[in-house]
């Protein structure tokens, strides 16, 4: 086990002489329908991160909780958001530290469609910002491979709180499902062929983007599994990645391009 959250930080540095790869899960805290709990981004995160550093003997620092959840608008109790500028800002002070206190690459493991945007920009910010001294990279644990997606989005490409969101829930943490609202919680994509970009309170009419009713814990079993050996596969290939060129060929950005 090697969750930083458990550990002192003596174990941490006697830890970082063995891997200096650390893995960030990203979550949310927001309305998920009247089927599925707030913290389901959240629980999915950490739950994906436990299970495949674990296999790949990578490091994972404690969960985001609380990030960018704005689409979900106020419509609805239950979703705490960051703004977007305020999420990025906050993704590049916590790179900062990881490299102040010794680590050298870092791996955001994010599960929140709604974090893609602004984590995008902070990923661009940090690895030029600290180039040469950190690794940086993230995955989006909904379409790490095409067969994933394809599981995710079969009742909705908007998804949310949709079928393949509550498969993972019965499986991870049935107990947070609410079974007894699936005769009023499926909603249909209203997002197809769309020219322009709206929040949910102007798709949806309970929160939900999709199907939870279809949910099965088999599914969420089979799914997860496929999860975990992708990220178990993309943490290993990175405990040994490199930048294709030697350091010789880098070049930055003006200084103080990001104050």
């Amino acid at each position: 086990m090697r969750e930083l959250a458990q550990m002192t930080w003596p174990q941490i540095k006697a830890l970082q002489e063995e891997c200096n790869l650390l893995v960030l899960p990203l979550g949310a805290t927001e309305q998920h329908g009247p089927a599925l709990p707030i913290g389901t981004d959240t629980i999915i995160a950490e739950a994906l991160c436990r299970e495949a550093c674990s296999q790949a003997g990578v490091p994972w620092a404690p969960p985001l909780a609380y990030t960018s959840s704005g689409g979900h608008t106020t419509k609805w109790p239950g979703t705490f958001s960051l703004t977007p500028k305020t999420f990025i800002d906050t993704l590049v002070q916590w790179a900062r530290w990881a490299e102040a206190t010794g680590w050298k690459k870092i791996y955001f493991v994010n599960a929140h469609a709604g974090n893609n945007a602004p984590l995008r920009v902070a990923v661009d910010q940090i690895r030029l910002e600290l180039l040469g001294k950190i690794q940086v990279g993230f995955i989006d644990s909904f379409t790490m491979t095409p067969e994933i997606s394809a599981l995710f989005i079969r009742d909705a490409v908007d998804l949310h709180a949709n079928a393949g969101e509550c498969d993972l829930l019965l499986h991870l943490l049935p107990s947070s499902v609410d079974q007894s609202a699936f005769s009023s919680a499926d909603d249909p994509d209203r997002t197809e062929e769309k020219v322009f970009c709206y929040p949910v309170s102007q798709t949806s009419l309970n929160g939900t983007t999709g199907n939870p009713s279809q949910g099965s814990t088999e599914a969420g079993r089979a799914l997860f599994e496929k999860m975990v050996a992708e990220l178990t596969r993309r943490l290993q290939l990175a405990l040994t990645e490199n930048a294709p060129l030697p350091p010789a060929e880098w070049c930055g950005v003006p200084e103080n391009f990001y104050s």
